[in-house]
């Protein structure tokens, strides 16, 4: 491997752009003893290894511009600082240079390419303008240089979009980024001089989608990493005759080749276009089929191949021989570098078939890479900010696969072990020369501006990364071992998150089906459904009323982690103010493996509260909610595992503010006709445990068993039963609306049996009520005051036009006035449902004397504005009048409560 101290030749600095060179694009070519150098500002200049002299070679300014001491070895204070360059338009981003066209080829930021003619007379560059003087080296402590300005007419190729190019024999092969997409375009390569201009585009294909680049209006901004194009011939062919070290292309063994760039290239001797993109695309493109594609038009997309995929911006393409061989002297390994150290190299191996496949190699350097190099022997140099360093690809480097018994190709070397050469800061670099003793010369630029010529000498006692010595091997083994450790643990959490990844997502495809199958069944039986039934039961010595929800689930997708069962209870409002909402409890209740066909039951008390009140109506409203936050919050957490300090990548995508998903199930009423407890009808062994009344406080219970049968009760609802009369509540409805809602499974038992059975359809004491024949009935409500429901059938004469109609009356009577309009109301809300389905199934009412309608609505126009008034009253007047007041109201309120109308 390289000697740890190579030998340095300083030969010449050069003004840096502001940075360094490496805000530029640096670049150096060597033709013979003629150095060209750019240092990414506008100047590019003409070295003499010879004299160590800085020249212009072209006609009438070629003249040698000072002179320095020649030899090698120099230190830096001794080497010469006269400097003379060309200027161009730009800031300077490539250069090519053409050996048979003598013709130095410049990529200018935004302008274009630019030809400057060698050794001969040139307009590019004015003989008048070859005297000028850069005064800012003046201004710097340094002897002026000599400046040429070029012409702008000396531009071959105007594209303020090319960011890379390549000269192949007489052609000139650029690459563009377009709005969306790269686009190579092939033109023909014409001579500077009289007619610079191109003869005319041959052809075009487009690459990979790009990011359009973010500039000022009508100037695009220069990208932060340019790509990569290089041209790789086959064996024989001419293409890269007359290419210098540096310029982009080399040769390829005609194995490898074959296997990257397909059979077609191979047969065609075709040279191929490898374009390294700032995306991390390796992709090629076959030069004749693109000369060809204009003349037999087909899909653009057939002409491009896609070699790799480097996920980071690719800065260096080259290749190596990794094995001596005298049958072929050519490359046998194709490498690329990323920025961030990731290198890939690709050679001919032999598979277990006994055929030749590509073999790819990736591993990781240490990073950013700042340019590279491939010289003999399988190495490659690469520069980082803090040092160059060099690694061994050769088969001498690392243990290899065996290889086949004829001698064929075999494995990549593993692992890769870079070894620091001591030289730091270089920004750009390029092999001279091989050593004969296996060493090498470099030529690269530093940070600094600094020319130099590194010597680098290989001593086979030297430590190197393929072959420790014995006293460094225990050390190495526990260094093999540790990595080993983090790299198996590493791959245990990263297949952690990507069964945890997995599962999410079955989990979001199981409830997307549920989400779908629930919304496009809101009409009709629901897949997954939710009944509520109310059950009065003993707690604690309280009377409590329960609601049981049953979860069905008749689908064929299974609730699992997530999902949870939401249930609101929300309470009527017993303010005076009915724009006062009432309370709500929401109880969550996780679903867990509930698959298909099985059901969950979940019991909630509904009351009455500590006060001893139960607020009815109260509503029960089911929803089935998703959590996102659990299931997929756990997968969206960033992991160390995923964390790589290589990669500029943003925070991992979050979740929105709506968390969960929420399906609405069913909404159930509990009213007071559901919660009537009926004495009378329980069974003898049942009454006792079953009908104990409300809520009652043990010390009241203890003071009224001393009283004893005498004694005289003391609740308000007594007291109000005693001295008041009850208030009663009518309601008239249509004997043979009645009939068509209850339908023929009522027809064996009387009308005002099956109104009965009909209104407390819903009440547990159901069972009790059909094994009786009964119109009428007395209950007790959760308070603890009576309610009488009694069903009659009258016979109404002053509606219908054509006579006296059958009616069914429903009269409500309690000594409460609370909860008679709790009743009344329940009473109300059904019969407002049997109206509605009913209308839907088109019945024709009756012919009714609209005359009596109008007098009906009048005279309850004429209580309602008596309520009103009394009302108002009420708050002015004094505590003795407000009595006789509130009796009037009370009496207007009967009225109200039996309206004379009928529900047809």
């Amino acid at each position: 491997m390289a000697s740890p101290a190579p030998r340095v030749d300083y030969l010449a600095a050069f003004r840096c752009p502001l940075g360094g060179p490496a805000a530029g694009k640096p670049h150096v070519l060597c033709r013979g003893a003629e150095l060209f150098v750019s240092t990414g500002r506008e100047l590019v200049y003409v070295y003499d290894q010879e004299g160590r002299l800085l020249t212009v070679s072209a006609g009438g300014a070629g003249g040698r511009r000072g002179a320095g001491p020649g030899g090698a070895g120099l230190t830096p204070p001794s080497f010469p600082r006269v400097q003379a360059a060309y200027r161009l338009p730009g800031q300077v981003w490539h250069l090519e240079l053409s050996r048979p066209r003598r013709t130095l080829y410049v990529l200018c930021a935004r302008k274009g390419i630019y030809g400057l003619a060698l050794g001969q007379a040139s307009r590019s560059v004015s003989q008048g303008d070859g005297e000028d003087r850069d005064s800012e080296d003046s201004a710097n402590g340094e002897p002026p240089c000599t400046v040429i300005p070029v012409d702008p007419e000396a531009c071959i190729l105007p594209n303020t979009t090319l960011c890379a190019f390549t000269v192949v024999d007489n052609m000139l092969v650029t690459l563009v980024q377009g709005p969306a997409r790269w686009k190579v375009q092939l033109f023909e390569c014409p001579r500077p001089g009289n007619d610079a201009r191109p003869g005319g585009q041959v052809g075009e294909v487009e690459l990979s989608t790009s990011s359009p680049l973010a500039g000022t209006l009508g100037e695009p901004a220069a990208p932060r990493s340019l790509p990569v194009l290089c041209c790789v011939s086959p064996p024989g062919s001419s293409a890269l005759h007359g290419h210098v070290r540096g310029s982009g292309g080399f040769t390829l063994e005609q194995a490898l080749f074959g296997l990257l760039f397909g059979v077609d290239a191979s047969l065609l001797e075709s040279p191929v276009i490898v374009c390294g993109l700032p995306d991390g695309q390796l992709c090629c493109v076959v030069l004749k089929t693109l000369v060809t594609s204009r003349l037999s038009p087909g899909d653009p997309k057939a002409l491009v191949k896609i070699l790799h995929h480097l996920e980071e911006p690719v800065v260096f393409i080259g290749a190596l021989k990794t094995e001596s061989s005298a049958e072929d002297t050519h490359p046998d390994c194709l490498v690329a570098l990323g920025h961030h150290g990731r290198i890939l190299a690709i050679r001919a191996s032999w598979a277990e078939v006994g055929n030749l496949v590509p073999d790819l190699r990736e591993c990781r350097l240490p990073g950013p890479v700042l340019c590279a190099a491939c010289g003999a022997g399988g190495r490659v140099y690469y520069s980082t900010p803090s040092e160059l360093c060099v690694v061994d690809l050769a088969a001498g480097g690392a243990p290899w696969r065996p290889e086949q018994p004829d001698g064929g190709p075999g494995g990549l070397p593993s692992p890769l072990c870079p070894t620091s050469l001591g030289i730091c800061s270089v920004v750009t670099l390029s092999v001279l020369s091989e050593m004969p003793e296996g060493g090498a010369r470099l030529l690269a630029l530093s940070a600094g501006g600094r020319l130099m010529i590194c010597s680098l000498a290989l001593t086979s006692d030297a430590p190197c990364p393929g072959r420790a010595t014995v006293a460094n091997s225990g050390q190495k083994i526990k260094e093999l071992l540790c990595d080993i450790g983090t790299v198996s643990e590493r791959v245990s959490s990263l297949k952690k998150a990507v069964d945890q990844r997995n599962k999410t997502l079955t989990c979001l495809n199981e409830a997307m089906n549920v989400s779908c199958i629930l919304l496009a069944s809101r009409e009709g039986p629901r897949p997954i459904s939710c009944t509520t039934s109310t059950a009065w039961s003993r707690l604690q010595l309280r009377d409590v009323l329960t609601a049981t929800l049953r979860l069905q689930n008749d689908s064929g997708f299974r609730l699992d982690r997530g999902w949870a069962l939401c249930v609101q209870v929300l309470t009527s409002s017993q303010a005076p103010d009915p724009d006062v909402a009432g309370s709500a409890t929401t109880y969550t209740i996780p679903v867990d493996q509930l698959g298909p066909g099985d059901r969950r039951e979940v019991t909630l008390p509904l009351g009455p509260g500590e006060d001893g009140a139960l607020d009815l109506p109260v509503t029960v409203s089911c929803a089935l909610h998703y959590s996102l936050r659990e299931v997929v919050g756990e997968a969206l957490a960033p992991s160390e595992s995923f964390k790589d300090s290589c990669l500029d990548e943003g925070p991992p995508a979050v979740l929105p503010e709506q968390d969960g998903i929420c399906l609405p199930l069913s909404e159930h009423t509990v009213d007071l006709l559901q919660c009537l407890r009926f004495p009378g009808l329980a069974a003898p062994h049942t009454q006792a445990a079953s009908l104990l009344g409300p809520a009652c406080d043990p010390v009241d219970t203890f003071l009224g068993a001393l009283l004893g049968p005498h004694g005289e009760p003391a609740e308000p609802a007594s007291l109000w039963a005693k001295f008041l009369p009850p208030s009663v509540a009518t309601i008239k409805v249509s004997a043979e609306l009645l009939r068509a809602a209850l339908g023929p499974s009522h027809s064996a038992t009387s009308l005002c049996c099956a109104t009965l059975q009909w209104l407390l359809a819903e009440n547990t004491a159901l069972e009790a009520v059909r094994t009786r024949p009964l119109s009428s009935i007395q209950g007790v409500a959760p308070d603890g005051t009576e309610v009488h429901l009694t069903i009659r059938e009258v016979t109404v004469t002053q509606v219908c036009a054509a006579g006296p109609l059958q009616a069914v009356e429903i009269q409500v009577e309690s000594s409460s006035l609370a909860t008679l309009c709790k009743a009344h109301h329940a009473v109300i809300g059904r019969l407002q449902r049997m109206v509605v389905q009913q209308a839907a199934q088109s019945c024709s009412p009756p012919d009714i004397r609209v005359q009596y309608l109008r007098q009906i609505h009048a005279n309850h126009e004429a209580l309602l504005q008596e309520v009103q008034t009394l009302r108002d009253r009420l708050c002015t007047e004094d505590e003795a009048s407000s009595c006789t007041t509130a009796e009037k109201l009370l009496q207007v309120y009967r009225q109200l409560r039996s309206p004379s109308l009928l529900l047809v």
